[in-house]
């Protein structure tokens, strides 16, 4: 079968193109023939060698197929979306049983793949580690990007008062109001609590999702009011944020907490209701995931390249 593969760690120009066996399906697995594989940062980290442990550790053994998620048809003719550990760039993808949810006719094979790994992240920051209630004020970072549009109709979705968007360019803040912000802001540290709470009409906010870190996470923490949480789940400034001073955060009843999707999948599997409850607000069109470029599969290098010098939008597709 058709695949991608990296003999060793790197760069986007470490991925090859390689003719491999078929895997085989074993007990509570499934194999699926992939329409479409899903790019995301996560790919890169793998390829890099930047996790510390398991399949794309330093030490691991090399090649590997990377690749987290996949859409496709089964041998009964099911169409599925599934979350692979590895080896999701390829023409057919064995995955767990757990993993594994059942696509609506409506949803495109994008739709799918932008709501497993973004998606869930999404849904988990709102609901899980924020738990957001309806009323409150929400600012979600980088809210043009895969997890931050779906966060600014998630929280729109689930009641809140307010969603104030951050974005780097006026392109990228006019999309997020096109995806349902309330407001949308620079989200340049510099001057970052007087644009929020102008945007708030002046008041502090209850929630922040923090995709970026470094001097951003310090000034979104001083732009929440009492009972206000603070949540992150990346640092693409690759910046180190001020130490939290705890009476600080006891003076005014803040949280700060973090989330990673990865491990979560681990434990519970990606199948279940949340990634059903995702699917079928996309199919009756209450969410409206946002797919961009769609690549071949031989040009996973290119998808790379391209995610990593900002130039694109949306969910990133490879087609074996």
């Amino acid at each position: 079968m058709r695949a991608m593969q990296f003999h060793r760690f790197g760069g986007p120009e470490v991925l090859t193109e390689a003719e491999l066996p078929a895997p085989v399906a074993g007990p509570g697995e499934t194999l699926v023939e992939v329409e479409a594989a899903g790019v995301n940062f996560g790919d890169i980290k793998q390829i890099a060698g930047e996790h510390t442990e398991g399949p794309y550790a330093p030490t691991a053994r090399l090649p590997r197929v990377p690749g987290l998620e996949v859409t496709g048809r089964t041998s009964d003719g099911r169409r599925v979306l599934g979350y692979v550990p590895r080896g999701g760039y390829a023409a057919k993808a064995v995955v767990a049983d757990r993993d594994l949810v059942t696509v609506p006719d409506p949803v495109s094979a994008g739709e799918a793949l932008a709501l497993l790994v973004q998606g869930l992240t999404a849904w988990h920051l709102l609901r899980s580690v924020a738990r957001m209630r309806p009323g409150e004020t929400v600012v979600v970072h980088a809210a043009a990007g895969g997890t931050g549009h779906l966060a600014v109709q998630l929280a729109r979705e689930f009641g809140a008062k307010r969603v104030i968007a951050t974005a780097s360019s006026a392109e990228k803040r006019a999309l997020a109001l096109e995806q349902g912000a309330d407001a949308a802001v620079d989200g340049d540290a510099q001057g970052y609590k007087e644009r929020v709470l102008e945007a708030n009409h002046g008041r502090p906010v209850d929630i922040v999702l923090d995709a970026v870190g470094g001097p951003v996470f310090d000034s979104a923490l001083e732009a929440l009011g009492y009972l206000g949480r603070l949540v992150s789940y990346g640092a693409s400034s690759r910046q180190a944020a001020e130490a939290i001073a705890p009476g600080r955060l006891a003076l005014d009843s803040i949280t700060v907490g973090g989330f990673w999707l990865i491990p979560l999948l681990a434990r519970n599997g990606a199948g279940g209701g949340a990634l059903e409850e995702l699917l079928d607000l996309t199919a009756r069109r209450r969410l409206r995931p946002l797919v961009g470029a769609e690549y071949d599969l031989g040009r996973a290098r290119n998808a790379h390249e391209d995610l990593l010098g900002r130039r694109t939008t949306g969910k990133l597709v490879l087609r074996p």
